[in-house]
């Protein structure tokens, strides 16, 4: 009888699990990583997995802002972009108007909102197709960072600020102790809020949200304004990394977002999404990067194994959407 009990209670897991959105790719990663231990003498190390998941860090900032928009129903292809002027604004903002370091995360953050809100207002606003409206934003904050720093990186950035993007916290590297209050506190947003319970309103069905009360326009302009502010604080925390704002910064992270989010769950066509999918997602990535330059594979290879896993995501939330 005892035994019975056990085998339902392990059964009903079992359900729990892949019924969860994350599932896939929690099962995906724990193989990668355990393939790439034997495969590698030094994918355990402590200098590479402190490595890994700094760098994950940064992609995943960019991915639990993209998530938001994605749940909305939208998309936003400005991300990298919108990181990249934000780091040289914060850049500009400590070396040549003085603002103190530690002031300058929250300014380069509030500026982010800025730019996310640009994006924010033609789509919830004015009803513009946000992928067309942050195609544009893409190629205009690309453009303006060329035009401000005319292609030249603004360095250095000074020691008491570069602690932000190199320092550790009891053997934790900071950008990884940031990136997880970030996840920590969308989780609670959207598990204990009203504010997050609207998001998967609106984006599962505008129109019924909107007869609902919701103020639909308002929760997708929020959205895409974290989604402009957590793409900053990514940049500015990488700039701080290098110990420069480099106007290429964030040039290869809106891929890696996408991606990222899909493979945690978040569907493309709104109202479904996992922030620790999410941060899932962003790790299985860095760890097949990191993961291909231990193994010596080469450069070119890597570009095609990163958009096969973006088909990949593709097709899995597709399948996902047929099953519901």
């Amino acid at each position: 009888m005892i035994a019975q009990k056990n085998e339902r209670r392990q059964a009903s897991l079992m359900v729990r699990f892949w019924g969860w959105e994350a599932s896939g790719v929690m099962v995906a990663l724990t193989i990668l990583v355990f393939a790439l231990s034997l495969a590698t003498d030094n994918f355990l190390s402590s200098f590479n997995v402190s490595l890994v998941i700094r760098t994950a860090a940064f992609v995943g900032l960019v991915a639990l802002g993209q998530t938001l928009v994605l749940m909305v129903g939208g998309i936003d292809l400005s991300v990298g972009a919108g990181a990249g002027l934000s780091a040289i604004v914060g850049a500009i903002a400590l070396t040549q108007w003085g603002l103190h370091p530690w002031l300058v995360i929250p300014f380069t953050m509030a500026f982010g909102f800025f730019l996310g809100a640009i994006n924010g207002t033609f789509v919830s606003v004015l009803r513009l197709n946000p992928f067309i409206v942050t195609l544009a934003t893409w190629e205009i904050f690309a453009g303006l960072t060329l035009v401000i720093t005319e292609g030249y990186p603004i360095r250095p950035l000074g020691e008491s600020f570069t602690v932000f993007g190199k320092g550790e916290v009891l053997g934790i590297p900071v950008p990884v102790l940031i990136f997880v209050a970030a996840a920590l506190v969308l989780i609670w947003m959207l598990t204990q809020t009203r504010f997050g319970r609207n998001i998967f309103a609106v984006g599962g069905n505008r129109d019924a949200a909107v007869l609902a009360g919701i103020p639909a326009w308002r929760v997708e302009f929020i959205a895409y304004g974290l989604s402009g502010m957590l793409a900053s604080m990514a940049g500015i925390l990488f700039a701080s990394r290098m110990d420069g704002a480099q106007p290429s910064v964030g040039e290869g992270w809106l891929m890696g977002a996408i991606t990222a989010a899909i493979l945690g769950g978040t569907s493309l066509r709104g109202g479904q999404g996992s922030i620790v999918g999410t941060v899932l997602g962003a790790l299985l990535l860095t760890v097949l990067a990191n993961g291909t330059v231990l193994m010596n594979v080469s450069g070119f290879w890597q570009r095609v194994i990163v958009g096969a896993v973006v088909l990949l995501a593709v097709l899995v939330d597709l399948l996902r959407r047929r099953a519901n």
